[in-house]
């Protein structure tokens, strides 16, 4: 990517006003695309009909290299644009016509502009969440991490909550040796912070080890049933180790929640302030304008719709509804419908459901058992007869209903359940413009599907990159060749 830093200016600028205006761009019926750069409002003028504008420019960029994405406009010197709506790409002196006395003229010295990219699946809040705790992506070692706890734990009042986010034990240099399913006991953590809960999620979010303080909070102990969808993680003798696999995490983070509500309400809502702040910073940061959030409850989409109010959203948001029951979106998503309109930065009309969890943490259902893991083949984080309902409430709604799905059975199960919708409601899947959101490992049978039912395969890159050193271990070297990341497969199928 691209960024611009202007040091006179005393800021990192990145083009925030692009062609894309910022959000995803959208088919007659409003629904989302999956391009990286989308339309603009209103199509920038050519330098044949610039001298016909006599509005001037709010900004004008010059002296640099402009890149549109678009063959039609092409690439130019400058960029004049009005508010948040490019009026002309061109040559240092076509954009001279639209600099006025009121003009805010940035000069790029030869940098490159580009469109801003578009966050197709992420998490907004959580992001800033992230920044606010430890941040464990780049540690190396468990011991490492354990220091940091200690750091943080002598600085913490006794009984307040040490959260961390980004480790992932194939990332580290080694494992400790009492290690139980590649990941260390919580007896460290149980040493250096014995007075404060302590939950550190894995870098996929589909795991977390919790300390002993930690899971007593959420009454977690050594003969606590795992939950549907979830693994409470115990050793050769019975114990629980504090790693919980995918909906066992919950109870801990409901814990760590009933606790932050007891703190005043102003220091809360500026507490999610920062979250949207932090988040946005590395999203600008990054050149990224516009993100799809995959997943918002009510609570928080009336939250994010007071700073929209407010024009306190540095970035353009497409959430989808998540943590909701059935019977909750049946009732109330009417109220939350929100489609885009000119210069809006929050659009809901999409909804968010979890067939299964990540692959890292074994928890994505698989046709067939994990092959360093033969006793399982993944786990079922929602009941497919619950997104069945789902599916046939976004329809009647006019919502796009967007499926975690990453092993092969859960993508198999997910495109029935779509299937099965389209068919009842006699409905066209291209139109719909549903998505499995990961699609990250499928079987050969399930590929052509996706075009034959409409459906968008909505991957990420980076989990390619990111599982690629172990997904052998996983699952085999001939499974992983004929199953994972087959993104040419699905485009040569349609």
């Amino acid at each position: 990517m691209c960024r611009v830093s202007i040091s006179k200016f005393g800021l990192l600028f990145v083009f925030v006003i692009i062609l894309s205006l910022l959000a995803a761009c959208r088919n007659e019926s409003g629904s989302v695309s999956e391009t990286a750069a989308a339309e603009p409002a209103s199509d920038p003028v050519t330098t044949e009909s610039a001298t016909s504008y006599a509005t001037p420019a709010s900004l004008v960029l010059r002296g640099g290299k402009v890149i549109s994405v678009d063959p039609e406009i092409g690439d130019g010197q400058a960029i004049a644009v009005n508010e948040h709506l490019i009026m002309a790409v061109g040559t240092n002196d076509e954009i001279s016509v639209f600099i006025g006395p009121d003009t805010e003229v940035i000069e790029l010295e030869g940098r490159t502009v580009v469109p801003g990219l578009i966050e197709g699946h992420g998490h907004f809040l959580s992001l800033g969440m992230t920044r606010q705790n430890l941040e464990l992506a780049e540690t190396k070692t468990w011991n490492e991490i354990v220091s940091m706890v200690a750091g943080a734990s002598e600085q913490a009042p006794e009984g307040a909550w040490i959260s961390g986010f980004g480790w992932h034990q194939d990332k580290w240099d080694r494992v400790p040796e009492s290690s139980v399913d590649g990941v260390p006991t919580n007896a460290a953590l149980n040493a250096v912070a014995p007075n404060n809960p302590v939950l550190l999620t894995h870098a996929s979010g589909h795991a977390a080890i919790a300390n002993d303080a930690a899971l007593a909070a959420a009454g977690i102990g050594d003969l606590t049933e795992d939950p549907d969808g979830g693994t409470i993680v115990r050793d050769a003798n019975g114990k629980a180790t504090g790693l919980l696999r995918e909906t066992a995490q919950r109870p801990v983070g409901f814990a760590r929640t009933e606790w932050a509500a007891q703190r005043p309400e102003t220091e809360q809502i500026a507490e999610k302030r920062q979250q949207v702040m932090l988040a946005a910073e590395e999203a600008l940061a990054n050149g990224i304008t516009s993100f799809q959030d995959a997943g918002t409850s009510f609570a928080d989409i009336d939250f994010l719709r007071g700073l929209e109010a407010d024009g306190a959203l540095p970035v353009r948001l497409y959430v989808m509804v998540r943590y909701q029951t059935n019977e909750e979106l049946d009732a109330r998503l009417p109220e939350y419908l929100m489609h885009y309109e000119d210069n809006d930065f929050l659009t809901v009309r999409s909804i968010k459901r979890q067939i299964d969890g990540a692959l890292g943490v074994h928890g994505a259902w698989l046709l067939e058992p994990y092959t360093d893991l033969p006793d399982t083949a993944g786990l079922v984080l929602e009941p497919v007869e619950v997104i069945e309902r789902t599916a046939d409430i976004a329809v009647r709604h006019g919502f796009q209903l967007n499926t975690h799905a990453i092993g092969t059975r859960a993508n198999r199960e997910t495109l029935d359940i779509y299937q099965r919708a389209f068919v009842y409601h006699d409905v066209d899947g291209s139109d719909l413009r549903w998505r499995v959101e990961h699609a990250q490992h499928l079987h050969p049978m399930d590929v052509p599907r996706f075009a034959e039912l409409g459906v968008i395969a909505s991957m990420q890159g980076v989990h390619a990159t990111s599982d690629g050193p172990w997904l052998p271990t996983r699952l085999g070297q001939d499974r992983t060749e004929r199953t994972s990341y087959v993104w040419r497969n699905l485009i040569d199928a349609g």
